[in-house]
């Protein structure tokens, strides 16, 4: 009767191993919210700026935060914010880039 002793996980969002992860969590978050960023301004030329770099800083939280990830939970979440990131930064450097229009 092994799984009456099993811990419920069902009731834990991230940390399907009983234990916290505050930094995970947070960069899971992170990511994900840089990530809508990313992917609904890309949808406007003249917010390429906003896409383009929060599409960046999402890739980098992200990829830095499924390095450290722990559990599963955890890199569902990031790699829902990485591919809205990356679809985010691509299409804000398709319709200008980083700097485009600022220095010239």
């Amino acid at each position: 009767m092994a799984q009456a002793v099993r811990p419920n996980s069902a009731t834990s969002l991230f940390a399907t191993d009983g234990k916290p992860h505050p930094r995970q969590d947070a960069l899971a978050a992170v990511t994900l919210v840089l990530g809508a960023i990313a992917f609904i301004t890309a949808m406007f030329h003249s917010l390429h700026l906003i896409s383009s770099w929060a599409g960046l800083v999402g890739i980098i939280t992200g990829a830095y935060g499924q390095f450290i990830s722990e559990t599963t939970r955890e890199r569902f979440g990031l790699i829902l914010g990485l591919g809205a990131s990356g679809i985010g930064f691509f299409l804000g450097m398709a319709h200008g880039g980083l700097f485009g229009g600022v220095f010239g």
